[in-house]
């Protein structure tokens, strides 16, 4: 089913709809149409079809490929879907659904690694939509990291208190870290919130039964299973178990199913019920307008966990989920009711690799409108993201880029051979430098305590309460000095107030810990440049560069800052060419030329 749409692009939707029944619609259009609407419909054949078409006929478009991916991942087509939602994310990164369904298909193809970078992506930019912090648990856990699963499953209960696939997540991830009954008692909350969850019965049975020992408890949460309608697929096997167990003297007395009690003697071997996530596919995601996020939220690490027998996470299946509009963000977690076991409060883990940025250094060029066709619109020309939050505060405004030197001009009513001696041009002043703190890496501190102030940081985050959340953030920070995200968020908060005193230090802390990470150097290199330090600014762009040099927006930020506060013409035509060689259809693409066009060699 399509995901709902604005009344805008409904509109636009239903109009398009219209001209392509009437016979007006372009070819590239008139396919997507097509394909989208036999993808709706389960005709997956001729979706895969009619969107491979558009995305022949709309190559730089990423919705197209966005569709064309879901279309293979239905068809069973995974690394053909691989390449289709990687061309979308190349064309444009910010269309976060993209990163959803991708991260769904590393899910199913066993690559949790890959699969929590595009989660993550996707939970920063949409923190308020359960199914996202959902999947990333689920990664996690695959991955073998309960702790920032724990943190995952939290944030969903956050959104939507009685999840019991959230509680499932949670019953495992605690499985993995040793603690038997606290896994029990989350299974057992699962089922008191669905009666009916297969998954979270069957994850009940078999730890009181294989870990516990109460085979009695056991026998009653199986018996429950197997009375589920329709017939679970490995009901045969269950059915077994249940009569073993029923010959057996720990089991001469059924119990109601959630019941958890005390080690009863061990009984023979029986065979093995692999533990589960999830009984259901979730349905296709398609396109929503994205927004932005602009924090990095970290994973907790794992210390002191006791080993437990690992339990087997189901397969993810391929189908990828329908994104509803956001709910309301709420101003802090929701607690459960007092039958339910504690949740963890920590929310959004996170890794280096997909964290966002601040406003990049996007200065606009003379005016040039692109195409306004109504199709051109409609399908082919990307609205460029700003990269800040819904109704947050107004964004970094950069000055405007070097002018166009205009001809010299005589100055009227004075002969040339009047003219008074020019003076000899003064020395240009000299360009600040910025004195780097170069600290080293700090040493670690108290994470626990560090956490609860990090919560009430992002909580003052989501209320647009920003002084509050950047002296929180610098509490946390300060507590734990060796947390990459603490001191990260303290920079894009203190950025976003243009406190750049504070600024500067953190984002040099939080590379001196992390010193590969692209976001929080870029972030640095447009601190600096704000801060006028344009010369240390290029510098930072350039080791992004060195390491990085496909990164479109360092180029362009390192072409703007030669052609208005360096003035080196040669190096910013050097990088604007770059930006178009990468990405022809950048959304200044037409600004670029134009001042190419005007700075000639």
């Amino acid at each position: 089913m399509l995901a709902q749409i604005n009344s805008v692009r409904g509109a636009i939707f239903v109009l398009a709809l219209a001209l392509l029944f009437s016979g007006c619609t372009p070819a590239g259009p008139r396919a997507l149409l097509k394909g989208k609407k036999y993808l709706d419909r389960g005709d997956i054949a001729d979706a895969v079809t009619q969107l491979k078409r558009a995305t022949t006929l709309l190559s730089t478009n990423a919705n197209a490929w966005n569709y064309y991916g879901v279309a293979l991942q239905h068809d069973g087509q995974a690394d053909e879907a691989a390449t289709a939602y990687q061309n979308a994310i190349r064309l444009d990164h910010d269309l976060v659904e993209v990163h959803y369904n991708l991260g769904i298909l590393w899910l199913e193809q066993n690559r949790p690694d890959a699969a929590k970078a595009e989660l993550t992506t996707y939970t920063l930019r949409r923190p308020n939509d359960a199914a996202g912090w959902l999947k990333l648990g689920f990664a996690q856990l695959k991955a073998g990291e309960s702790l920032p699963a724990e943190g995952s499953f939290s944030a969903v209960h956050s959104l939507k208190t009685d999840d019991a696939e959230a509680y499932n997540g949670l019953g495992l991830a605690r499985l993995q870290e040793g603690k038997l009954r606290d896994a029990a008692e989350f299974f057992a909350a699962a089922v008191q919130s669905r009666a009916d969850f297969a998954p979270a019965l069957l994850n009940l049975a078999t730890v009181n039964e294989q870990y516990l020992h109460d085979h009695r408890a056991a026998l009653a949460n199986y018996q429950a299973y197997l009375a589920l309608n329709p017939r679970p697929a490995n009901y045969n096997d269950v059915k077994a178990i249940v009569a073993s167990l029923m010959q057996s003297d720990a089991a001469t007395t059924i119990v109601a199913p959630a019941v958890i009690r005390t080690s009863a003697p061990p009984s023979e071997t029986k065979p093995k019920i692999t533990l589960v996530t999830a009984p259901h596919p979730a349905p296709p995601v398609h396109i929503e307008t994205p927004d932005t996020y602009v924090t990095h939220v970290p994973p907790r690490t794992n210390s002191g966990a006791t080993s437990a027998p690992a339990p087997t996470v189901a397969t993810v299946p391929s189908q990828t989920v329908q994104v509803q509009p956001e709910p309301t963000i709420v101003s802090s977690p929701k607690t459960n009711p007092p039958s339910r076991p504690t949740v963890v409060a920590v929310r959004t883990p996170a890794t280096n690799r997909v964290a966002t940025t601040t406003e990049p250094l996007e200065v606009p060029m003379p005016e040039e409108q692109p195409k306004t066709g109504f199709w051109h619109r409609m399908f082919g020309y990307q609205k460029p993201s700003t990269n800040t939050p819904a109704n947050s505060a107004k964004r970094y405004h950069e000055d405007t880029i070097t002018p166009i030197p205009s001809p010299t001009e005589e100055m009227a009513g004075t002969k040339a051979e009047e003219k008074p001696p020019e003076p000899k041009p003064e020395p240009a002043p000299a360009i600040p430098r910025y004195n780097y703190s170069s600290p080293q890496k700090p040493a670690v501190g108290d994470r626990r305590t560090a956490e609860g102030a990090f919560t009430k940081a992002r909580l003052a985050e989501q209320d647009e309460n920003w002084t509050d959340a950047e002296q929180w953030y610098q509490t946390a920070a300060d507590t734990d000095p060796s947390w990459f995200e603490a001191q990260y968020n303290t920079g894009v908060i203190a950025h976003r107030l243009r406190n750049y005193s504070v600024a500067l230090p953190r984002y040099e802390l939080a590379l001196a810990i992390q010193p590969e990470s692209v976001d929080a150097r870029y972030n640095f290199a447009l601190a600096l440049k704000a801060s006028g330090y344009p010369l240390d600014s290029a510098d930072e762009l350039k080791k992004i560069l060195a390491a990085n040099p496909d990164e479109v927006r360092s180029h362009l930020a390192l072409a703007n800052l030669c052609a208005q506060s360096l003035h080196d013409v040669p190096q910013a035509r050097e990088h604007y060419l770059k930006v178009l060689d990468l990405q022809p259809d950048n959304p200044q693409a037409a600004d670029i030329r134009f001042w190419l066009s005007a700075n000639a060699k």
